[in-house]
């Protein structure tokens, strides 16, 4: 398997092909907004924390959500109603249909403020409705490069620049190899038919990852 930025790791025999071409784009990036930006332990260890990932049915937030839940994490998802069992089943706390009064606020039925917010959406979401259900402390980490930096807000905004290494990428998976983390695949085309797969991309309705296969 390879990473942007030719990382590389052996894919072992209880990973299939499929899965194992899902983790490089995405699986380093979910890895690095938690360990390094957010500092969690997946081991288990630290004090908890509260954590919102929006877009937490998509290609990386799947991922997150997966990893999370193996630090000490109390993990808020949002995504559309069609995905919210899949990112249930992923291990995610409390899920908001993003579409509903909750999930376009963003508030959990705990009413907890979030220690970090892993922001994995494409649609667009406003500073305001971030910075209302941050705590005093509360970072966003943006993974889609899509937010601006607000100089009046006294949050801090973290856009990721992810540093692949081939060490993250080995240990992302050894964790599928035990079980510990899959790749959720949404369809499967053959390189003939790749702009199924595109089209598949661009409707929004995705859940995980769309494989193009040879």
């Amino acid at each position: 398997m390879e990473a942007p930025g030719f990382s590389t790791a052996a894919r072992p025999q209880e990973v299939s092909a499929a899965e194992g071409a899902g983790l490089p784009s995405s699986g380093p990036s979910a890895h690095q907004a938690l360990t390094q930006a957010a500092g969690i332990k997946l081991d288990g260890t630290g004090q908890l924390k509260n954590i919102l990932i929006t877009g937490a049915s998509g290609g990386v937030g799947h991922y997150v959500v997966q990893l999370a839940k193996l630090g000490n994490t109390h993990v808020t998802a949002t995504c559309g109603a069609c995905n919210i069992d899949i990112v249930r089943s992923l291990g995610a706390d409390e899920v908001l249909d993003y579409k509903t009064p909750d999930g376009t606020a963003l508030k959990s039925s705990s009413d907890w403020k979030y220690d970090f917010v892993i922001h994995c959406a494409s649609a667009g979401i406003p500073w305001s409705t971030f910075e209302q259900n941050l705590s005093a402390n509360g970072k966003v980490i943006d993974l889609t490069c899509a937010l601006q930096r607000p100089t009046f807000s006294k949050k801090q905004l973290v856009p990721m620049i992810i540093n692949l290494k081939r060490e993250n990428l080995e240990y992302l998976v050894e964790l599928m190899k035990e079980g510990k983390l899959k790749t959720v695949i949404d369809s499967k085309h053959h390189l003939s038919k790749a702009e199924y797969a595109w089209a598949r991309r661009t409707d929004g309705y995705a859940n995980g990852k769309i494989i193009v296969e040879i």
